[in-house]
């Protein structure tokens, strides 16, 4: 594995300094193509909005879900949707309603959940109470972390570096954090200019080495052995089992340097383009042997037909983690590994925009693939393609 990863990062460099970076992200035709598909979508959206509250998949009251306003509020703005526009600032308005006095964005539900997708929503307004909102949220996020920072939330345990939980933050209902949720949390405090140097994204590594199968990188029992590269979604289940890990895509029989067969969690692709993102948003070097490892599993499993590991199953949410983590990445493009061996160079932009306008509908929305984790809702699913599509196009929140 280790000279495949150097061969990966010699790639990287020269894609770096070579002509790359010249090569246009999207041709004439897929810019096209994408602002047709951002201006159906956009209408649909305007469509559905509540028109008393002003949110998305307005649910009763102690049931909301402020994040699914977040993402539609924040696909607008990566299409082009002006700060100013009527239903960004309604949207806006209807987050800013679920501020808490803890700083927290959210109803009953979630609490990190909400936070995060609202803060990436909040980001860059000039709206002067959506400004005073972001410090509190920051700080009410990083409260969330298993560290011996924590704060005095009865979902989050003040641990050291030793426990398996530090450096994660979770949805506080399973007495455990997980990928998914760190990753979003990374993101709105990303998005909303949180210094990658700070204490928050340096206590999301130790978390973060501990969910890639990759032997010399992951100190748990369950990686011992394992070259995968990817990510799994966290070290436990539950609180009662902290060091058995978690995948939501099962196992796979890996081969040990010595012959031996054994079964393994396995990785799966939104997961490693989550582990990916958030290794860059904390900064690490693009020749890290964690940075290196996850692109290798992300060259091998390159898909737009599926979410590696999961078939349809969370397929737009991993439309949005991948698009996020490529364009942080930067290149244009994506050396590709086919199971044969074969290697080709893909525009991953293109690809992602063709494969959003073949699964949108006559009125702007987007098909449900899968019903698991609320897939089925089509306004979350046309919120997701739409911050998918404005990570494609390299955003133009303005």
């Amino acid at each position: 594995m280790r000279g495949r990863i150097t061969a990966i990062s010699f790639l990287a460099g020269a894609l770096l300094c070579g002509s790359a970076l010249a090569q246009p992200r999207l041709d004439d035709e897929h810019k096209r193509l994408a602002q047709e598909v951002a201006t159906k979508a956009i209408e649909y959206m305007r469509a559905k909005q509540d028109a008393e509250s002003g949110g998305w998949s307005v649910a009763p009251p102690g049931r909301q879900l402020p994040a699914i306003t977040a993402l539609v509020v924040n696909g607008l703005r990566l299409n082009g949707v002006p700060s100013d526009d009527p239903a960004v600032r309604r949207g806006v308005a209807f987050l800013l309603s679920h501020r808490k006095p803890d700083g927290g964005i959210y109803d009953t539900l979630l609490p990190s959940y909400n936070t995060a997708c609202a803060l990436s929503a909040l980001a860059g307004l000039d709206d002067p109470n959506a400004v005073a909102a972001i410090e509190p949220a920051q700080r009410f996020l990083v409260s969330l972390q298993w560290s011996e920072e924590s704060g005095d939330n009865p979902t989050v345990a003040r641990v050291g570096p030793d426990n398996p939980f530090y450096g994660g933050i979770g949805y506080g209902q399973h007495g455990r954090p997980d990928l998914s949720n760190l990753g979003l949390a990374l993101q709105g405090l990303h998005d909303s200019g949180l210094d990658r140097d700070s204490p928050a994204f340096k206590r999301a590594l130790v978390f973060l080495s501990r969910l890639q199968m990759v032997d010399e990188i992951n100190d748990m029992p369950y990686a011992d052995g394992s070259e995968q590269g990817g990510f799994i979604y966290a070290t436990g289940p539950d609180a009662a089992h902290p060091t058995i890990g978690e995948s939501k895509a099962g196992e796979i029989v890996e081969t040990l340097p010595d012959g031996t067969k054994v079964s393994r969690l396995r990785a799966y692709g939104s997961m490693t383009y989550t582990g990916f993102k958030s290794y860059v948003y904390a900064g690490l070097p693009r020749d890290d042997e964690r940075v290196r490892a996850a692109l290798d599993w992300l060259r091998r499993h390159y898909s737009l037909e599926e979410n590696p590991g999961l078939g349809a199953e969370g397929l737009y949410y991993y439309y949005v983690v991948m698009a996020r983590a490529l364009d942080a990445w930067g290149e244009p493009t994506i050396e590709v590994t086919s199971e044969n061996g074969r290697e080709e160079s893909r525009l991953w932009a293109e690809d992602l925009v063709r494969t959003l306008a073949a699964l949108q509908q006559p009125d702007g929305s987007f098909r449900p693939v899968a019903a698991r984790w609320m897939e089925g809702d089509t306004e979350l699913i046309t919120a997701y393609a739409l911050v998918a599509l404005g990570a494609a196009r390299g955003g133009t929140v303005d």
